[in-house]
């Protein structure tokens, strides 16, 4: 490397004054003193799958490559996203801001090269910037030198890339054969064979896996084949769980709010999407579908984690190791079958939270947990701090390198959340809470922010007329439980009289905020009205 600089100082810098020389040999010594910085994300990839969590699968050594990262850097315990789904969560990471500054609220939102701030600061700082794999944010990542991402959601075999050296968005498509995990793998270790190891750089490696339907190599078909998977209690019986506005006035919506992994749902359960609903006895039947759900989860995180066993060690083998930040996220959690539930999108705790570890230069702070409390927009402002950089107003999130040099350090003292998307898809009520280190409350509103939508069918995409909804108003109601009594949230505790004074707290608290980042509702008075309304019950 220093073999470059002085063929550029000999080349560039000869002939120019003395005080030039100077400060440009000076700005090229500070870019090379800056961090290379590799941000992997994977899509849905709960921490309750990842073993140096210590979760209910942690025994099955689910993803030793992630724990042997995490023994070299520092683990963050509570990390949370603002918006449990795809599309929001990456815009939330990408500009350091809240859903409605950004305007991505839904699967709908697209994030404009203008708007894609992350890698716009970080070419200010110097950094060559690269976005591969997963990007879901529809319109092209032209702030980035550098993409190959995949359409849409992207394929699991055989995946099709877009690729800024094949021509003009959107159609400059690149066909690749293989495995999804595998292939984008293959594309960052050739980015990285060819970038400019005299710059810093960069670099978001963004997997597909392990988001459903969840398909796996061959190779991982015996993978946890004869292995029993251990069950949330919660995924049976829970009477003290939910509100109003999650099982519906005296349980009448129990069986319409929430795909399942049981037949509780009728349209969308993996007892029936599996097959197994001829299996007479009704918790045999969930057992068996939550057991070839979990597996197929499994095996696609086991994807993932071999894959970034093959990143590290030709990151080490190319002295890449000790002067680049790595940081293993997702773009939220995963309900795998808590509450009976599939998917993400609620704010329960295994949705909610994000995995988020991070490797510091050299293995500063290695084998170190935080409990500090961080969310998805403070992502950006990190980044750029770590690389050298000023925070821009602009963004909302703040920066918790605090954290990464002192792990006792404390961050926030609660973080806000917001689902927007109303009985779409997974049929989740819309909804918005605040989260403490020991309380959450959550308040079900239950309307979708477009009423024109109301009578619309909310799952015209599954071509099944015998089980057709609509995008109508659920039930408002309130929940709240106390984490440090009750880490499963099965009680909803809204009503009990030992806690009104916290409640009111809270709902101070969550005002303030939804104020702060602007994420009142004044553009929508209807769900404004049903606020009001059930403001104080």
């Amino acid at each position: 490397m220093m073999k470059k600089l002085t063929i550029l100082v000999r080349t560039v810098l000869r002939g120019l004054p003395i005080s030039l020389v100077l400060v440009l040999w000076g700005m090229i010594v500070e870019a090379q003193k800056r961090p290379n910085i590799i941000y992997i994300m994977s899509d849905d990839h709960t921490s309750q799958a990842i073993g140096a969590y210590g979760g209910r699968l942690a025994t099955l050594n689910p993803t030793p490559n992630i724990d042997l990262l995490a023994k070299e850097g520092m683990l963050f315990e509570n990390a949370f996203c603002t918006n449990s789904i795809c599309t929001p969560s990456r815009a939330n990471i990408m500009t350091g801001q809240y859903s409605q500054t950004n305007g991505v609220l839904d699967l709908d939102g697209i994030l404009p090269p203008e708007k894609q701030y992350l890698p716009l600061e970080m070419k200010k700082l110097g950094y060559q910037t690269a976005m591969i794999g997963k990007w879901h944010l529809k319109e092209e990542p032209a702030a980035f030198d550098f993409y190959k991402v995949l359409h849409s959601q992207g394929e699991y075999f055989d995946p099709k890339f877009k690729d800024n050296t094949k021509g003009k968005w959107p159609n400059n498509y690149t066909h690749t054969k293989g495995y999804v995990s595998d292939v984008i793998t293959d594309l960052t270790l050739d980015y990285l064979d060819k970038v400019d190891k005299s710059k810093p750089f960069f670099l978001m490696h963004h997997h597909k896996a392990p988001h459903d339907d969840f398909e796996y190599p061959e190779r991982y078909e015996t993978y946890l084949a004869d292995t029993f998977i251990p069950e949330p209690a919660n995924m049976y019986s829970q009477p003290f769980f939910g509100s109003e506005g999650t099982l519906g006035r005296h349980g009448t919506l129990k069986h319409r709010i929430g795909t399942s992994v049981s037949g509780r749902h009728p349209y969308r359960s993996y007892l029936r999407q599996y097959g197994l609903d001829t299996i007479r006895n009704e918790a045999a039947g969930t057992s068996a579908a939550y057991q070839m759900y979990l597996k197929k989860y499994l095996r696609c995180v086991k994807g993932v984690d071999d894959n970034l066993g093959r990143l590290f060690a030709y990151l080490k083998k190319n002295n890449l190791w000790d002067n680049t930040i790595i940081i293993y996220t997702s773009d939220q959690g995963m309900m795998l079958g808590e509450h009976d539930y599939m998917d993400k999108r609620w704010m329960y705790e295994e949705s909610m939270r994000m995995p988020f570890v991070v490797k510091n230069v050299k293995s500063a702070q290695a084998n170190t947990r935080t409990s500090a409390m961080i969310n998805n927009t403070d992502f950006a402002p990190t980044l750029l701090e770590l690389a050298g950089g000023k925070i821009p107003t602009y963004m909302q999130g703040e920066s918790f390198t605090k954290v990464l040099k002192e792990p006792k350090e404390q961050f926030r003292k609660s973080t806000y959340y917001r689902y927007w998307m109303h009985l779409t898809h997974h049929d989740i009520p819309a909804n918005f809470g605040l989260r403490t280190d020991k309380y959450k409350l959550i308040f079900y509103y239950g309307a979708h922010y477009l009423p024109e939508l109301y009578g619309q069918n909310t799952m015209a995409w599954h071509k099944d007329p015998s089980n057709s909804y609509h995008f109508e108003p659920t039930p408002a109601a309130w929940e709240f439980y106390d984490l440090s009594l009750d880490a499963e949230e099965t009680i909803n505790r809204y009503k009990d009289p030992r806690y009104k004074d916290i409640i009111a707290d809270m709902k101070k608290e969550l005002m303030a905020q939804r104020e702060k980042y602007k994420e009142t509702d004044t553009q929508y008075p209807h769900i404004q009205s049903v606020i009001e309304k059930h403001w104080n019950d």
